[in-house]
Parts: C-alpha cells; sequence; structure tokens
C-alpha cells in the first residue's frame, strides 16, 4: 500500500521476518544496515526482539520506527534510543485510562497476570503505579508463557485473593487463554485487557468468553463510532476502507494501523531529509531522524503526533480510548 515513490526517489522496500524471536531479529538488523544499507528501519513488532536490535541500530546510526508496545524501546532517553521512535502508545497513558475506568465501576483490588517477558514485565511495573496512585491495590501478580497450554494455576491463585477485576497484559491469540480460564473458573468481577489484543483472531478464539472484557485502545478499531471532532476519525476510516479493498473486509487491525502510522511519518519526513543530503549516505539518515523526531501535528489513524527530543512517540489523550467487547465486536465505552 506504501507510495513507490516520495519527492523523486524511488522506495524500495526489504521484507524480512523475525517470527518473534530476538536472535533472528538481531540477524535481520544487521544485515539490512549492513548488506543492505538502508536508510530507514520500520519494526519489529514485539518488545523483546525490539529491545534487542537496539545495539545494531545504534551502531550503524540508522533511524528506526518500532511496532513494539513498551515505553522502554524510547525512553528513558539515552544515545540508543537517540536513533528509536516508535507508533504505539505507551502502556503508561492506556494504563492511566484503565484505572480511572476502575475508580468509575468502584474497583478496589485488581488481580493481575502477564506474559513472563518484557511486555508482561512492562505492563507489571506500569499497572502498580497507576493503581497506587488511584488507591487501588493489585492484590496478586502472575505470569505465563506465550506458548503455555494452561494457566490454571495461576487463575486460582488469583482468584483466591478475590480481587473485583482481573488484568490481562497479554497480547495476540495467547492472550485468549487467561480470558477463557477466567470465565470459565466462574469469575464475576471485571475481566480488563491491553491493546494488545485488538485483532479478529481474538474474538475469534475466546468466542463468548470475551463478552464485557475492557481494554484501552488507539481510536481506529472503533473509527465509525467516534464523534466527528474526533481527528483521527477521517484519517482512521480512509486507512480501513484502503487496506480492506486490499486484504478483505474485517481484515484491519492495530497492528496494521501501526504499520501504516509509521510509513505516514516516515513519508512526511522524506522531503525534509532530502533537502540536507542524498538517501544512501549518513548525512541522510541523520537528517532522516531529525525530522521525524521534528514531527509536529500529524494526524495518524490513532490521534495526533506531537514528538520532541524527549519523547519519540508523540501522542496525547486523543490517541486513547476505552473500548468493550460486546456481540462479538469492538464497541467505545463513551
Amino acid at each position: 500500500m506504501i507510495s513507490k515513490e516520495v519527492a523523486g526517489e524511488k522506495i524500495n522496500l526489504i521484507v524480512l521476518d523475525d517470527g518473534s524471536d530476538p536472535t533472528t531479529a538481531v540477524h535481520n538488523a544487521k544485515k539490512l544496515t549492513g548488506v543492505e544499507n538502508v536508510d530507514i528501519i520500520i519494526g519489529t513488532s514485539t518488545t523483546a526482539a525490539a529491545l534487542a536490535m537496539m545495539d545494531t541500530i545504534f551502531e550503524a546510526k540508522t533511524p528506526t520506527i518500532s511496532l513494539a508496545s513498551s515505553a522502554r524501546v524510547t525512553g528513558p532517553m539515552d544515545d540508543k534510543r537517540y536513533w528509536m521512535f516508535k507508533t504505539v502508545q505507551n502502556e503508561a497513558q492506556m494504563a492511566e485510562l484503565t484505572v480511572n475506568h476502575m475508580r468509575k465501576l468502584g474497583i478496589k483490588t485488581v488481580g493481575f497476570i502477564g506474559f513472563a517477558d518484557a511486555y508482561g514485565e512492562t505492563w507489571a511495573d506500569t499497572m502498580k503505579k497507576a493503581t497506587a496512585a488511584v488507591g487501588i491495590e493489585i492484590s496478586s501478580s502472575e505470569r505465563f508463557g506465550r506458548t503455555d497450554t494452561s494457566v490454571t494455576s495461576q487463575i486460582l491463585k488469583i482468584m483466591s485473593t478475590k480481587p473485583d477485576a482481573i488484568f490481562i497484559a497479554g497480547s495476540g491469540t495467547p492472550a485468549a487463554m487467561p480470558q477463557k480460564t477466567v470465565v470459565e473458573r466462574g469469575f464475576k468481577g471485571a475481566i480488563y485487557q491491553t491493546y494488545g489484543i485488538a485483532n479478529n483472531q481474538f474474538l475469534r478464539i475466546s468466542g463468548k468468553d470475551a463478552e464485557g472484557s475492557y481494554f484501552a485502545i488507539a481510536p481506529l478499531i472503533v473509527a465509525e463510532q467516534l464523534a466527528d471532532t474526533s481527528p483521527a476519525k477521517k484519517v482512521a476510516l480512509d486507512f480501513i476502507n484502503r487496506y480492506e479493498k486490499v486484504f478483505g473486509a474485517g481484515s484491519t487491525s492495530i497492528f496494521a494501523s501501526n504499520a501504516w502510522d509509521a510509513w505516514v511519518l516516515l513519508e512526511r519526513a522524506i522531503p525534509v531529509a532530502l533537502k540536507v543530503a542524498k538517501p544512501a549516505t549518513p548525512a541522510f539518515r541523520k537528517a532522516l531522524r531529525d525530522a521525524i523526531e521534528n514531527t509536529h501535528d500529524l494526524v495518524t489513524t490513532q490521534g495526533v503526533v506531537n514528538m520532541s527530543p524527549a519523547d519519540h512517540v508523540g501522542y496525547d489523550d486523543r490517541a486513547a480510548v476505552m473500548v468493550q467487547i460486546k456481540d462479538g465486536r469492538w464497541h467505545l465505552v463513551k
């Protein structure tokens, strides 16, 4: 879907798959920077792999727009993260919206279960801070592997503390297992997930067990339900229309929009960088990095981007909404 040419320069797209494996991600980064001499990297999609790539990216001085979620990819700012950007909102932004929703429901205690990796640990730390700030207690905290076949013991431990709600920090289809286990074990409180579940495969696998669950997410997945005053609505609906013409009705996911928004960032930055240097040079890569960092008032499928030297994400409160799963669909919580 991306343009074949920008500002008179041909766009050469190289696609590599790391299979969510950090070692492969590093190998790919070395190939892209050392062999292909690319001007920019878009990716990768998982936190552990993105963090593993950072040394290679820093050594090559190649700007990178990550599609991973963790705030650790872009902060705290240092020499390595100087070259890193991302199109996914930080967990803290989503956690704040989530715990405020919990307060409105009168929730006092929350049981936590998350991936036993960087994604889960970052969410655990973030939720601990967010809940403490509003007087909500984390009653228990458990972990599970992405390839585990059961989380029954962890869920039973959580339920033994009798929490008002359970928060699941998983992504993709693996997040469906604790969701189904919680429901099957008869939990009657509120269930929360993260923005990592926003794809139709999660809905298909979870089925009726996902009904009523909440999560904070970018506005894209409920674009049609947004108020006309939402800056992202028009851009998101346009993207959905274009994407589904290529990949079929109902194929849009938040992961697709993350990748598209990376291209939107790059498409604006390329003409600016070309005024400084020619492609395939260190000077151009530095100019491209600077142009991305100076992105202001760029409307994407998820919100409005205003980056700075200290903020390589750039989203504000307009980039987050609460969503509930009802009748097997995403519904905006107003």
